[in-house]
């Protein structure tokens, strides 16, 4: 825990994404890169030299129209001393029974994005933390090449102006095997997502396109990472 919490400091002191006072709302969605996030930042606080403040927020998307059991994460929230907030919505309804979107995670994620940053400024925060890290970023880079002929990512920190919040991404510098090692090793209480679309996606062909590409280019996300910060691309400086 200590390497991994390590890296999110590193994120955070490099691009300044927290500062004294903060309070950050952690969206949980109950997987395993959520969770690690919200343990990771829990440990930073203890001794990070900006003083922070910490609520779990979680955006039920209620698919199949039944409320998701988020008791295990309530229990861990507790432990770390977290305040949790759970809201159900309607999501799961509105993208594959009434709209039967045939690409549906684009929309929902923006749609869930726009539930939690109600529900942070409803808490009281001015900043989100979100639980991408280095795969996720290196997959966006890719992605958005392939796929919309465009140079660029999610950025490690930007404003959100409509909503005067901060979304910070603490584990940018993260790779997901040590963030599954973590989930592992300390026995975080994963919910595994009902969606329907689940492990069909996009993104998960272009993480097996990745990991053949890594077998002939060794180091390739490190390699990307590297490439996007010399060229400051969408604020990720070197």
């Amino acid at each position: 825990m200590q390497e991994f919490v390590g890296r999110i400091r590193a994120a955070a002191d490099k691009y300044r994404l927290i500062e004294d006072g903060d309070h950050i709302a952690v969206g949980v969605s109950g997987g395993k890169d959520s969770l690690a996030l919200l343990c990771g930042l829990a440990s930073l606080r203890e001794y990070y030299p900006a003083q922070f403040t910490l609520t779990a927020l979680t955006a039920d998307p209620c698919f199949g129209g039944t409320q998701t059991d988020y008791g295990p994460i309530e229990e861990l929230c507790r432990r770390l001393r977290v305040p949790y907030v759970i809201r159900r919505t309607s999501l799961g309804r509105i993208i594959f029974e009434e709209r039967r979107e045939p690409n549906p995670c684009s929309l929902c994620a923006r749609m869930r994005r726009g539930i939690l940053h109600n529900m942070a400024k409803d808490a009281g925060c001015n900043k989100i933390a979100l639980g991408h890290h280095l795969d996720d970023a290196v997959e966006t880079f890719f992605m958005n090449l392939f796929l919309s002929g465009k140079i660029g990512c999610f950025s490690p920190k930007s404003y959100l102006s409509r909503k005067d919040l901060t979304l910070i991404r603490p584990m940018v510098f993260c790779e997901e095997r040590e963030i599954a090692s973590v989930a592992r090793r300390y026995h975080l209480p994963v919910v595994k997502s009902a969606c329907p679309a689940d492990g069909v996606t996009s993104r998960q062909d272009m993480k097996l396109r990745i990991a053949r590409w890594e077998k002939e280019f060794p180091d390739l996300r490190a390699k990307v990472i590297g490439a996007m910060q010399r060229a400051d691309l969408d604020g990720w400086q070197a």
